[in-house]
């Protein structure tokens, strides 16, 4: 028989994943800014925004990847 299927996210966790991508955007995005090689406030804007969120989907998977392994070692330990 097949186990019932439970609900790994909730829309705290959603939340809080949400609100933490958000601000490491903002870092990233504060830190290489100025070292975009161009004068262009654009360019800068474009290409600062683009290695952030380059950024920001790894970081949101390390999350990911942090509550997988958190939740299967809890499930080890309770065995």
């Amino acid at each position: 028989m097949s186990q019932p299927e439970t609900k790994f996210t909730s829309p705290l966790s959603l939340l809080v994943d949400t609100v933490l991508v958000v601000l490491f955007f903002i870092g990233i995005y504060a830190l290489v800014s100025p070292h975009v090689p161009s004068n262009d406030t654009k360019m800068i804007m474009l290409w600062g925004g683009l290695c952030a969120a380059c950024m920001s989907g790894v970081f949101w998977l390390c999350i990911q990847m942090f509550r997988v392994v958190l939740r299967a070692q809890r499930a080890d330990r309770q065995k």
